[in-house]
């Protein structure tokens, strides 16, 4: 491979000079000779390997011993044990909970280093409950500790460069993992060993052949034209053929783009928008649309069930009493209702909202009429994923109420977001059935590639949803998976692709 030792840069080419065919490299050793960063030395390394100017050779593993925060203040203040003996070889016998208040403690600390200190008959206690000295020397281990410490304190100690005895004292002060109680880390480190290829031998006699030292500048500062050392100083020279640097512009998620312009379309067209919790309660995920609490949907293997909270504290009222009588036995609304005993229980129970509708049910006790109202909910649902599946997926949800809403309007708002928000060409309207809407309406889109499949539904709500709300006007309702129209607007052919963890897609991807 022939190298353009002016592409070299000066990481490199200091290294190149610096060692030797036949000789170790090592981040070490370039710390300490050339006096790089490790991070310096590691940028360095993969650039010379990429070029094949250097070869691994060897990897060394090796073991230190870091001193955590609570090493560095045993270092400057001793461990408790030895406070402990201090303290009582001043004061004479003392409670633990006193010694704990003196020395600024735990009691949990200071019972543990008396609990081990006495093990050893250092300490006792008293016929009166007091700590004593016994024995008037601070046990070995804890003396080897306390030098540890101190040479910890003054950098990383090597495994290599300990003895036997050192290694056991270690052993127990240092963690591995969850070293904030401990007063060492135990850190495994892997240093790896290059040498000069015969390529990289060459380059270098190149390098002093040319007179390029690695020293050479790569710009002219302000400081160098003012003061005139720019006309002394060797700049680095030009490779015209190296290619640009990548400027990769910062841009919102295509995904996350398209929810906000759904959002800002309808908010233009006078909507307002509505939110809520992704956990609800049966009551309003459910039960205030007039779904029937046997109903095969609200299953535990359609819905995903909270553990903890399991069930609400409470419902608001009057809704809970008034769609309880609408499921009984139809209430006001002119229904004879599903005609079973309604369960207060059940209605309470926790799960992951599974259709963005319960938002729309929760608005309709504070709508105003007029009134035009969405939402866009994030829903939980057990489902087999696939290219039009997912266990969890967004929806839109709106409703519009008015006396004058008909099926007519509800037509007319299901066109705009199949043609204009979905950009779908081919849209086809089919009769539906869900328990809360009459007449009901799905709607399909034709798919370039997966073809044809369900957008979503609507309808217009029951009286016995309204009117259990306080509703007295015709409304109109509809739940479209927008997840599905994300995909005809960004020409994608799988919702999994919308949350792809493969960056580059995601930079390149556009809407239509």
């Amino acid at each position: 491979m022939e190298i353009d030792v002016k592409s070299l840069h000066p990481l490199e080419i200091k290294v190149l000079l610096h060692v030797k065919e036949g000789e170790q490299i090592t981040a070490e050793r370039i710390i300490s000779e050339l006096g790089y960063k490790l991070g310096q030395c590691n940028q360095a390394f993969s650039w010379l390997a990429g070029k094949e100017l250097i070869i691994e050779t060897d990897r060394i593993n090796r073991i230190q011993y870091e001193l955590t925060e609570l090493g560095k203040a045993f270092n400057e203040i001793g461990f408790p044990a030895e406070r402990m003996f201090n303290l009582l070889e001043e004061h004479g016998a003392l409670p633990l909970p006193k010694i704990a208040d003196l020395l600024g403690l735990d009691k949990s600390d200071v019972g543990s280093a008396f609990g081990k200190l006495s093990k050893q008959g250092v300490f006792g206690m008293t016929a009166d409950k007091m700590a004593e000295i016994r024995e008037k020397i601070l046990p070995p281990d804890l003396l080897l500790a306390r030098k540890l410490v101190m040479r910890g304190a003054e950098g990383p100690l090597e495994e290599t460069d300990l003895s036997e005895e050192e290694k056991k004292v270690l052993s127990g002060i240092s963690k591995k993992r969850g070293a904030a109680g401990a007063p060492f880390r135990l850190a495994e480190r892997e240093d790896i060993v290059y040498a000069l290829t015969a390529a990289g031998a060459e380059t270098s006699l190149v390098l002093k052949e040319k007179n390029i030292t690695g020293e050479e500048l790569g710009a002219v500062t302000q400081e160098m034209l003012a003061a005139g050392s720019w006309k002394n100083t060797s700049f680095r020279s030009y490779n015209l053929n190296s290619p640009p640097s990548r400027v990769l512009l910062g841009r919102r998620n295509p995904y996350g783009e398209y929810l906000q312009w759904v959002k800002d379309k309808l908010t233009a067209l006078g909507f307002e928008e509505f939110d809520g919790p992704l956990v609800e309660n049966e009551f309003w995920n459910g039960d205030a649309l007039f779904m029937p609490q046997f109903h095969s949907a609200r299953d535990i293997h359609d819905v995903y069930y909270v553990k903890n909270p399991s069930h609400a504290k409470e419902i608001e009222q009057p809704y809970l009493d008034q769609v309880a009588a609408t499921h009984e036995n139809g209430w006001k609304t002119g229904s004879r209702g599903w005609g079973y005993t309604f369960d207060h229980e059940f209605t309470r129970r926790q799960v992951m909202r599974s259709q963005g509708t319960v938002l729309s049910a929760k608005q309709l006790p504070k709508a105003k009429i007029p009134g035009k109202y969405f939402g866009v909910a994030r829903c939980f649902r057990y489902d087999q994923v696939d290219a039009t599946h997912g266990a969890d997926f967004y929806q839109t949800e709106g409703i519009v109420l008015g006396e004058d809403v008909n099926l007519r309007t509800l037509l007319g708002l299901l066109k705009m977001f199949a043609e204009e928000i979905a950009g779908a060409e081919e849209v086809r309207y089919v009769p539906g059935y869900f328990p809360f809407t009459e007449p009901s309406i799905e709607v399909h889109i034709k798919h370039p590639v997966l073809g044809w499949f369900e957008l979503g539904g609507s309808g217009i709500f029951r009286p016995e949803v309204t009117k259990a709300m306080g509703i007295d006007v015709p409304v109109l309702a509809w739940g479209l998976g927008i997840d599905r129209m994300a995909l005809m607007h960004l020409g994608l052919n799988d919702l999994r692709e919308l949350f792809t963890p493969d960056i580059e897609s995601v930079r390149m991807r556009r809407g239509k």
